[in-house]
């Protein structure tokens, strides 16, 4: 029987050790809803509804606050070191302050992708923690 890590959030919150890391599928959703969910026609950009919420005061500064806390439960679920939670911590924190001055604020919404880099640090982690658990596996 494997062990279990206790995760510091909920008892069914548990992380296997001999399975591997994964990110919360619904996450990746979440972040292409709010960062890339619509094509911009002509162009290579898109944007997501994190820029069309921020138009409305204080509600748009709020759901990005609020997408910032899901990721960061996901990365203490997976373990992720304190500096790169410092990292995506300092995406939503540059998303919510500079999003929160009137039109600069707004295009700046329409930019950033926080939600997008946040999931890329978690993604990172993921699979440099998956490598190393395969490498450990492969040497005994």
């Amino acid at each position: 029987m494997s062990r279990i890590l206790q995760s510091r959030t909920a008892p069914a919150q548990r992380v296997e050790e001999s399975a591997p890391l994964k990110v919360n599928p619904h996450l990746e959703l979440m972040a292409r809803w709010l960062d890339d969910a619509i094509p911009i026609p002509g162009t290579p950009w898109r944007i997501g509804l994190d820029g069309i919420i921020g138009l409305f005061p204080v509600v748009g500064d709020l759901a990005t606050a609020l997408s910032g806390l899901v990721v960061l439960a996901e990365a203490q679920r997976l373990g992720v070191p304190w500096h790169q939670q410092a990292a995506i911590i300092r995406n939503y924190l540059i998303d919510t302050l500079i999003g929160a001055i009137p039109i600069l604020g707004d295009l700046f919404d329409f930019a950033f992708k926080a939600n997008r880099y946040s999931l890329q640090i978690l993604q990172r982690h993921v699979e440099a923690a998956n490598r190393r658990r395969a490498e450990r596996e492969n040497s005994y």
